[in-house]
């Protein structure tokens, strides 16, 4: 009783302080609950997707001309699929031994790769196409490209030719 009679309103709940003291904790707690929850939303979403096709292309171009099998391996989504006749490329170990048919054999991806331009289908926003050429002066072989969970990723090459 004594602390009661001390603090005055807070045996009354119709006392403006009292019911101040009860709002204040409770819109603290909720935007705590919201901001908490945000966090946890944003944190669940990592490792971060990179959408930028003009950063991916960057990375990936720059390891093609480097000829950094390894770091193209990274950027691959397995299987790859190939021209037509030609058998898909299943495992990064398989692509490190076919890497120069599938960077050197109709084209040459390094020379290509230095001054080609990502091409953007509008209807396929989760794609994007390299063309280059094969000696013929015409890009017919084209190196395709899809947006994964984990980021962009080289998917298959195909003569358009054949």
């Amino acid at each position: 009783m004594e602390l009661v009679a001390r603090i005055g309103f807070a045996a009354n709940p119709q006392h403006s302080n009292f019911k101040m003291m009860i709002r204040k904790p409770t819109v603290l707690l909720f935007i705590s609950t919201l901001l908490i929850l945000s966090a946890l939303q944003t944190s669940a979403r990592s490792p971060q997707v990179d959408t930028s096709i003009d950063a991916f292309w960057a990375r990936f171009k720059l390891a093609v001309i480097n000829s950094d099998k390894g770091g193209v391996a990274q950027m691959t989504q397995f299987p790859v699929t190939m021209s037509y006749g030609v058998p898909a490329i299943r495992t990064r170990s398989q692509l490190l031994a076919r890497y120069k048919q599938v960077f050197n054999g109709e084209t040459n991806a390094a020379k290509c790769f230095a001054t080609a331009k990502p091409q953007k289908d509008p209807e396929r926003p989760k794609e994007f196409t390299v063309g280059c050429d094969n000696g013929s002066g015409q890009e017919v072989i084209i190196y395709r490209f899809v947006l994964t969970k984990l980021g962009w990723k080289f998917k298959s090459l195909d003569n358009i030719n054949e």
